[in-house]
């Protein structure tokens, strides 16, 4: 079926659904035109959080986007309210498959009908949790990674999505301070991901064994890869809820996966050390900033 795509965008806001450690950030690259995006989260201080996030970051952004102007987040508590007249909606809650699947039919229901619905999922392909949308023609996946430092955007189709809605967003997102990238076939971990989990569960079985630690790992990885951090650090950034929640799907449709990775990832997790979100994960040394 064909999809009307949206009009008017520089006038309509964008909605972020959750406004967890990617949602704010998301939530941050949409205010850099000078409109509003509003943050849906049913807790008032997530949303009070995120909202925070944005304004103390957005003219620092901003600054650096051609044409870029800070606007603003407004955090709504009301499903309804928060996508009344939103060109595009970007899910971005915890990576729990049947979540995903409410999610997307109340957005299906609640969305005007030519927004674009997006999923900021890690690693469902959005084919997976349309069952309760009418229009999937107008669903797919949009994955962000941690902007506003890592700014590449994985596009993938939900194997119904009209082509103008991805025509759209690559035309559109540069706009906003980042790049997409389409995959051009159903991909489990879309583009990048999928070789970085690679990189991330090798980097977890080292320590898993007993060869190495986190912080040598690390340490080794900016020497020879000339970056600030390696992948123990890039976790902690994450979530290492959102790491082992990730890792589980790869498990389930590859049971061949060793087991050492996720367990040493559900020690740090029972103990409620989930990283910068909790101050402490691989590492103990985040301030009260989260940095």
């Amino acid at each position: 079926m064909a999809f009307t795509v949206p009009t008017g965008i520089e006038n309509r806001p964008v909605t972020v659904v959750g406004a967890g450690t990617l949602g704010r950030r998301i939530a941050l690259m949409f205010a850099t035109r000078g409109g509003e995006v509003r943050v849906f989260d049913m807790s008032a201080r997530a949303g009070k959080d995120a909202c925070d996030y944005v304004a103390a970051h957005v003219g620092e952004v901003a600054s650096r986007i051609d044409g870029g102007t800070p606007g603003h987040a407004r955090h709504v508590d009301d499903l309804t309210a928060a996508v009344s007249g939103a060109w595009l909606v970007v899910e971005a809650v915890p990576e729990r498959l049947d979540l995903k699947k409410q999610v997307f039919g109340d957005l299906d229901r609640l969305a005007d009908s030519d927004a674009i619905l997006a999923s900021n999922s890690s690693s469902y392909a959005s084919s997976q949790f349309v069952d309760q949308v009418r229009h999937p023609e107008r669903v797919l996946n949009t994955h962000f990674y941690m902007p506003p430092t890592q700014n590449a955007i994985d596009i993938m189709s939900d194997g119904q999505t009209d082509r103008a809605v991805i025509d759209l967003l690559l035309r559109e997102l540069p706009r906003f301070g980042v790049h997409p990238f389409e995959a051009h076939k159903e991909s489990t971990g879309f583009i990048f991901n999928r070789i970085w989990a690679a990189i991330k569960r090798e980097a977890l079985a080292v320590v898993a064994e007993g060869v190495s630690t986190p912080q040598d790992v690390d340490s080794m990885w900016e020497i020879n890869m000339g970056t600030p951090g390696g992948p123990f650090r890039m976790m902690d950034r994450v979530g290492l809820d959102v790491v082992l929640d990730i890792e589980n799907h790869y498990a389930a449709e590859r049971p061949d996966l060793p087991t050492g990775p996720r367990e040493l990832l559900r020690s740090y997790v029972d103990a409620g050390h989930l990283g910068v979100k909790t101050g402490r994960g691989f590492y103990d040394d985040y301030g009260t900033d989260g940095r």
